[in-house]
Formats: structure tokens, sequence, C-alpha cells
């Protein structure tokens, strides 16, 4: 597992068997070992793996740190606290109520990814309330013998928090900095329904930069040093496909034919910054036609 810092790795859950799509985090020391963002049930053996390889087991893990509770994030995590009933999960309090009980999780992701559900996802158990340690941000919280300060950063998901470690530098921001498929490439907003807000966004992309991270984590994918500079990309990036979000509402015909041309002018994008095999990295990862329904749901709500 290649390191971020001393008792802190990050490792490929290869979902889908494709390198570089989402990131796992193992936090160790003190006695305690947590994993940040486990991943869906459908990379488990991945991470079964990766344990292995560290010396450790699901049954030697004491934790889940939570940033949203999106399936390929945390979907992984009923299953888990099934195998290790002492695992204790830090998650949002306006997403705790759907870890007991996802069946308005999974229904909305079915709506979205149909037949392909147990395919891309596996299995998603409901988390006991009883194992959840629910948070606001503005908390700092002692694990795996080092600080982690959690902050609300909502935009991407209602329910997505930020961690910073500041003896470290690096804060674990989830998918509120983007996903950047290729290294020190494009830095794409995922931008699915139903919770999408562009002025919370850039309210919580000012709270990340206040830290004064030096290292970026991206569940998908991996570490940026480059801070700044990677913050004003997504800003800017953000600003491109809500624009491109609101014009494709003005295309003449049927959402399809709009949602269609709004994928056009995505993939034209990143086909002129990127070659072909790294611009569909993206378009595999973090599907396009979800990002525009996601801004167009913002946009329509907004503009009523």
């Amino acid at each position: 597992m290649p390191t971020l810092a001393p008792g802190i790795h990050y490792f490929d859950l290869t979902f889908r068997h494709r390198p570089r799509a989402i990131a796992g985090v193992l936090l160790h020391g003190a006695g305690e070992a947590l994993l940040l963002d486990p991943g869906p049930s459908s990379t488990l053996p991945m991470v079964r793996e990766t344990l292995a390889e560290a010396g450790l087991s699901i049954a030697e893990l004491t934790g889940i740190l939570v940033t949203h509770i999106h399936l390929d994030h945390a979907g992984a995590v009923g299953t888990l606290v099934r195998e290790n009933p002492r695992l204790r999960v830090y998650v949002h309090e306006a997403g705790a109520p759907h870890m007991a009980d996802p069946a308005k999780l999974v229904a909305s992701a079915t709506r979205l990814y149909g037949d392909l559900m147990d395919t891309l996802w596996g299995e998603v158990a409901p988390v006991p309330a009883a194992a959840m340690t629910t948070l606001r941000g503005g908390e700092r919280l002692q694990v795996a013998g080092r600080a982690l300060d959690v902050a609300y950063t909502p935009g991407h998901a209602v329910h997505h928090v930020s961690y910073f470690s500041p003896d470290t530098g690096i804060a674990f921001v989830g998918d509120t900095a983007g996903v950047m498929m290729v290294e020190n490439g494009f830095v794409l907003p995922p931008t699915p329904p139903p919770d999408i807000d562009l002025a919370l966004w850039h309210g919580s992309l000012d709270t990340i930069a206040a830290w004064h991270p030096g290292t970026l984590f991206l569940t998908h994918f991996g570490p940026s040093t480059r801070c700044a500079a990677h913050l004003a990309e997504v800003r800017d990036h953000l600003e491109f496909v809500a624009a491109l979000a609101r014009r494709s509402l003005e295309q003449p015909g049927e959402d399809a034919d709009r949602e269609r041309w709004f994928v056009d002018e995505l993939r034209r994008e990143l086909r002129r910054r990127l070659n072909d095999d790294e611009a569909s990295r993206y378009e595999t990862s973090a599907r396009f036609d979800l990002n525009w329904r996601g801004l167009a749901r913002y946009w329509r709500k907004r503009l009523a």
C-alpha cells in the first residue's frame, strides 16, 4: 500500500477490475485500525486482501470513517459491521438514518443504475444505529493515535463531511474536491442527483482551503499535493459544467436530447485536454449522463 504518512495508507479497490477508480484508506496506530470510505460490498475481496497484506483482518478493525453515504464510498459498511459488530461508524447526521435503513438509498440508486445494482455495488446491509457516531461538523476525533478535524462539506451531497489530519496536513475530501482519474489530470466535479447545490459546494471548498492542507486525498483517485491550484480548478470546472447544463436546458427537443447534448459537449472538452483513453476513464467512473441529471435538477429547482 502507498503511504501518505506514518500510519496512513491508501489502496486501490480495483472497482470492476479497473485501476484508479475508487481508493480506500487505512489508518492505524495506538492499537486501533480504521477504514475511511471502504467502498461498495462488491470490492470487499480487495479490502480483505489489502488488510491481510498489512497483517490485519476485518475482525481487528475498530472503526469506519464515512465522508458520505453514496454506495461507491460506503456501500460495504453494513456488511462490515455485521461481520465485526464492535466497529464504530462515523457518519454525518443526515446520512445516518439512511445507513440504518438503506431502503430509500437503494431505491434512489436503482433508479440510476437499474439492473446493474448488484454487479456494481453488491449487498447494501443496514448499519445498527447503536454502531454509529453521528457528526455535524466541527468535531475533533481522536482515532488511531491522531486527531482528525471534521468539517461539514455539502454541495455534492447533503450528508458529506471531510476530515483533516493537522499533524500531516492531509485533508480527506471524498468527492467535494472532484475526481481526478489521471494523475495531475483534469479535475471533474461529480454532480449526480439529488443533492447538488453550487453555492454550498463553493462554501465547502472555502472550508477545505481554510485548513491550508498540504495534500488533498480524493476517493477518485488518490493524493493531490498542488492543493491551491487543485481547489481553483474544482471551482472553475464546477462553473463550467453548471453553465453547460443550463445551456442544455435551452436546447430543443426532449430531456434525452438535452442530456445527450451535455454529454457530447463535456466529452469534447475532456478529449481536448486528455487523450482518448484518459478521457474514457472519466466517463466510465463519473458518468456524464448522471452529472447532467444532477445539474438539470438543480437548475430547474432554482429557476422555478
